[in-house]
């Protein structure tokens, strides 16, 4: 198998982590090492572009803060800590790694880490355990499906007998399946391509598949890009999707202050990303080479993805709720989940709270404090180091008009009905009275007409000239 080679963390850790890595190699010489040859080993397998895992993965590994937290156990214990990181598409093969012995902590979406729960549970031994969560939505809007811009298809139900290209088992596929469902299409009344995110997002640009089901942040790239539109919002569904932590339990047992560090790692991470939001979306772009501007929408303030590391009961309470389903298409035999989640890392780690990332402060054109999530906006201008806040999604608008012959990165703003966060010009628009909303999905835009008679629908450039 091919290790993709460490990250080089630059900048100011850059020096701390030299010092560690110092300390590190003169606790690998003392007496007391070189007569145990205690050299512990740790592989990490995670997903570079699945990003609201980054806090376990990406953006954990080019920090260094995993080695940094390993280096001071090790001046504790003077063992050596050795991390090895490897770097898949999806979770089902970090399952099967990490039931093979191969990989000792991984990051996953909900329905994976279900699954590796049961398959270990049902291969017998210790199994797995759920330490953590990384990012989630409450409402499921991390996964979506999305459409080429000239697809006939306005709703899911369009896809009847259509190529929709998706990652079976995933939690994109989960979405998939009981979106459909809900729309009345059965599972077997679509051609499911079972594809990497990657190969579906080719797929898609190459007209050989009709709809894209993804987990973040492929359908973001594919619609920034150009290549698609949102034809259904995960957060229709109203159910919570997650990902999270999850640890070989017998290297748990065996090495419980290299989980403890990751999980502190991590904690470190969460609290670099909730405080410097567009840093650490740069850095988790040119390490994926995924569009800043995608990796923002998901991350940032006020973002699709919220990152906390607590096992919340809400999001458990979604894990169980899921697992019926499961068992349903066949994926998932059993599980003891009460036995798969395990809260006492995280309780031993005895981390402190660290508040996600909020869009806060005055609108700059509107005059107004930004105190309302759902309708503050961002916009990101070309050759800035900030965004800059918008209260409403019509203060936005006025912002990027007034900005005349400046160049907007992107703007963000959440959808009126389910609070997604989207780009603005890849919205649909309604006017009723003086508010001008925004819709991710035709899906929603019409149903907010239906609702409201008085109201008419507007293209992003209608809007802007009616801000």
């Amino acid at each position: 198998m091919t290790r993709p080679p460490t990250a080089r963390p630059s900048g100011p850790l850059l020096p701390a982590l030299l010092a560690a890595a110092v300390l590190a190699g003169l606790t690998g010489c003392s007496s007391a090492d070189a007569a145990s040859g205690s050299t512990v080993e740790v592989v990490v397998g995670y997903q570079s572009k699945t990003i609201n895992t980054v806090t376990a993965g990406t953006l954990l590994r080019a920090r260094g803060y995993f080695e940094q937290r390993l280096a001071e156990q090790g001046a504790k214990d003077g063992k050596t800590y050795k991390v090895s990181w490897q770097d898949y598409d999806s979770g089902a093969p970090i399952t099967a790694q990490m039931l093979a012995d191969k990989i000792d902590i991984g990051s996953m979406g909900d329905y994976p880490l279900l699954i590796n729960g049961s398959r270990a549970q049902e291969a017998g031994g210790p199994g797995t355990r759920l330490v953590s969560i990384t990012g989630y939505n409450e409402l499921g809007a991390l996964n979506s499906v999305v459409v080429p811009n000239g697809s006939p298809a306005h709703t899911l139900a369009d896809l009847l007998g259509k190529k929709v290209s998706t990652s079976v088992g995933s939690a994109a596929d989960g979405t998939l399946v009981q979106a459909l469902r809900k729309a009345g299409v059965q599972d077997a009344d679509i051609s499911k391509q079972n594809q990497q995110p990657a190969i579906g997002a080719s797929a898609l640009k190459a007209g050989s598949v009709d709809a894209l089901a993804q987990f973040v942040a492929w359908p973001g790239q594919v619609v920034f890009a150009g290549d698609a539109r949102l034809l259904y919002d995960g957060a229709a569904l109203g159910r919570p999707t997650l990902h999270g932590v999850v640890i070989r339990q017998k290297y748990g047992s065996a090495h419980p202050e290299v989980v403890e560090a990751f999980l502190r790692a991590q904690a470190d991470a969460t609290r670099y990303l909730n405080e410097q939001p567009l840093a650490a979306s740069e850095q988790v772009a040119e390490a994926t080479g995924l569009a800043p501007e995608v990796v923002h929408l998901y991350n940032g303030p006020n973002g699709i993805a919220t990152f906390a590391l607590p096992l919340r009961p809400e999001l458990l309470a979604a894990l169980r709720d899921d697992v019926p389903f499961l068992k349903s298409v066949g994926v998932l035999k059993a599980l003891d989940l009460d036995r798969f989640v395990d809260p006492s890392y995280l309780a031993k780690a005895a981390l402190p709270d660290v508040a996600p990332a909020r869009i806060t402060g005055t609108d700059p054109v509107c005059g107004q404090p930004v105190d309302d999530p759902a309708k503050a906006g961002e916009i990101w201008f070309d050759g800035e180091s900030a965004t800059r806040p918008a209260a409403t999604p019509a203060c936005l608008l006025k912002a990027v008009k007034a900005a005349v012959g400046r160049k907007v990165r992107a703007a963000y703003v959440p959808d009126a009905a389910t609070g997604t966060r989207w780009f603005a010009d890849k919205d649909l628009w309604a006017q009723d009275g003086a508010q001008l909303l925004p819709f991710t999905t035709e899906d929603g835009v019409k149903a907010y007409l239906a609702a409201h008679p008085g109201a008419r629908q507007l293209s992003y450039q209608e809007a802007l000239a009616a801000s």
